[in-house]
Parts: C-alpha cells; structure tokens; sequence
C-alpha cells in the first residue's frame, strides 16, 4: 500500500526539460517546456521573462488542455544577444498565464518503490550560458551508466552521437567513431563491458579515444575488472568544495590546451563539487593532469588520469562533468571537447 498526500496545485504547471540552454558561439538554441493541467480543462499563454537582448521565437504560444493531468510539449527558440560571448550566465524565467494570473513553478515527481510519491513544486528557471566553443567533429559513441545526461548535453551543442547498446559494445565497428565516452559507474552496471573491454582498449591502439568518468569501488561492488589499458586502482577521493582551486600538473598537455585552451575561467560556476571517485593509484604510464583538494585537507592529483596507448587516448576522470553539463557551465563542456578531441599520434 502507497499513500500519497491531497495537493494543492496550481492551474498549470511548466516544467523546461533541460536546466540550461546553451548558445554555442552566440549560436540560438531551442527549450522544451512540458505544461501539465493540474486540475481540470485548462486554457493558457506561455511565454519567456528573458534578460535585456535575448528574445523568443515565437514571442508566446497557447496552450489548451482538456482534463487534469494532460500535458503538452511546446518549444521556443532563444536567441541570444550579439554581444552574448562578452557576458556572464544569466537566468530566464518560464511563464504561463491563466485567466489573467502568472504562474511558474515546474513539477518534478519523486516515485520510488520504498518511499511514498512525492511531487515537488519549485520556481521554473532556465540558465542561459553562452559560450565560445569548437564543436567536435566525427560521430561520438556513447555507453550509458547509471543516468546522466551527457549524451544529450554534447548533441545540445552540436555533437553527432549514437548510444551503444551490449550488442553494439560487442558486434559494432568502433572505428566508425571518432571518440567513445563511457558514462557514469558504466563499468559497475554493464556486464558487458567485461567481455567488450578488450574490444575498447583495441579501438584506443588503433588511434580512438575513450573516457571512461567515475566508477566505484567498495567491499558490494569490488570491480574486479580492468577499466583502463594499464594498472588504475579507483578509491574514494573527492573534492566537495565547487570552488576549490584547481591547478595544472601539465599546463601544456594536450586535454587542456586544444581546441581550447582551459584556465581558470574555466573552473568558474561549477555546481555541488568537483569531482569524486578519483583514482587511487596508477601506473606510471598514465599522465596525472590536475591537482585539486578541499580546504585543509591534502590535494587529489587522481581527477584526471591521461594515458597514450598504442596510437589513441584514454581517460579516465572524476571530474563531476556529468552536473556539470546539465547546469549549463561552459568550462566543463570546453574541457570534455578536448578530453575526446583527436589525439596527435604520439605522446603529449
């Protein structure tokens, strides 16, 4: 038996389906808003409350629903200001309007099992974040973990990508790739990549890259399996301080100097923490990049892990890119652009 409590809601609700909307060299993009009835035949104006220079196309749009929980799914293109490079993230408010009264609050459901239903009504916001950025070429394979939304974060800004399923992992000609991206605890939630590891590590020989982000290790989930083409030993190290300084190990390395050449703008407006899951202990072979650590505590230098094998890349980090990139903050999409970038041949 689950109970769930009477609410309160209001007429609409408007839910963006991303946190962020980036403009890609000033470039525009497009926002998905869900609009949900909360009670009854419903009848509304939505529309943007945008900056100074930003504008919507088109400037508003009706929606009509018939019952109580109907949705809708409207888009709008935002178009940024010509001077959008010059400025700072800003935010963008969502809004839609009933019988003469405003409303914006977004609805997220919490529904799990071994917890009752929970529906959570917060402010709709949207963070608009221009950067200057080099779109990958070639097309990105990309293995799912446990959830995040990178794989729709890098075709937000352009990228070309196609999610591998097991039977891809084992059967597919990874050469048709010009990066591949492991996501989250991949290697703890598909077995498959025990059997597919030997076939990645091949891709990297023959000149592919593959950055494989954060897996875990602990006395449930041992990982008695290779993640990287040498020795990498995963423990628990974290920087949970989101300001923490960052320092290049190896400023001119290839990762963090093209296409774009990461600096300390790069570590500004990053979100709950920098990393976690770094690694331990490494073989030689691997390149440590970065040395990061909360306050008073002793620096990390596992965070990013860069080796060079046979003629490809491989990577291994615990960098937080995956909140980073929802919550739209251009210095970690500039640096996993050149975590995947192609790499020169020989060693950086």
């Amino acid at each position: 038996e689950r109970e769930q409590q009477v609410l309160v809601v209001p007429p609409l609700t408007i839910t963006p389906t991303r946190e962020a909307i980036l403009f890609p060299n000033g470039a525009p993009n497009v926002v998905s808003l869900r609009v949900r009835a909360g009670a009854d035949a419903q009848r509304g104006r939505v529309f943007f409350e945008l900056p100074p220079g930003y504008r919507a196309e088109p400037a508003e749009q009706t929606v009509e629903l018939q019952r109580a929980g109907d949705e809708s799914v409207l888009q709008f293109k935002l178009i940024a200001p010509p001077d959008a490079l010059q400025r700072a993230p800003q935010s963008a408010r969502p809004v839609v309007e009933v019988q003469g009264r405003r409303y914006a609050l977004r609805r997220d459901v919490i529904d799990y099992p071994h917890v009752p239903v929970q529906l959570v009504l917060q402010p709709a916001r949207l963070r608009l974040s221009p950067l200057a950025l080099e779109k990958p070429h070639g097309l990105i394979g990309y293995v799912e973990g446990s959830g995040d939304s990178i794989a729709s974060d890098l075709a937000h800004v352009g990228a070309q990508l196609e999610v591998l399923s097991d039977s891809a992992l084992m059967q597919a000609k990874l050469t048709r790739f010009s990066a591949i991206v492991l996501g989250v605890r991949s290697y703890n939630t598909r077995d498959v990549l025990r059997a597919a590891h030997p076939r990645l590590m091949k891709y990297v020989q023959d000149g592919g890259v593959v950055v494989v982000q954060y897996v875990t290790k602990s006395s449930l989930s041992p990982l008695e399996l290779p993640i990287g083409p040498y020795p990498l030993d995963v423990g628990r190290g974290r920087v949970t301080d989101e300001h923490a300084a960052v320092t290049a190990l190896l400023p001119d390395h290839a990762v963090l100097r093209a296409p774009h050449r990461i600096g300390a703008k790069d570590w500004e407006g990053w979100v709950q923490e920098r990393g976690l899951y770094f690694a331990a202990s490494w073989d030689p072979r691997y390149q440590s990049v970065l040395e990061l650590g909360d306050p008073n505590e002793a620096a990390e230098r596992g965070a990013l892990l860069t080796a060079q094998y046979g003629r490809g890349r491989y990577v291994y980090t615990g960098l937080s890119l995956f909140r980073q990139l929802p919550a739209g903050v251009p210095g970690a999409y500039r640096l996993l652009l050149n975590l995947i970038a192609a790499p020169s041949g020989k060693a950086p």
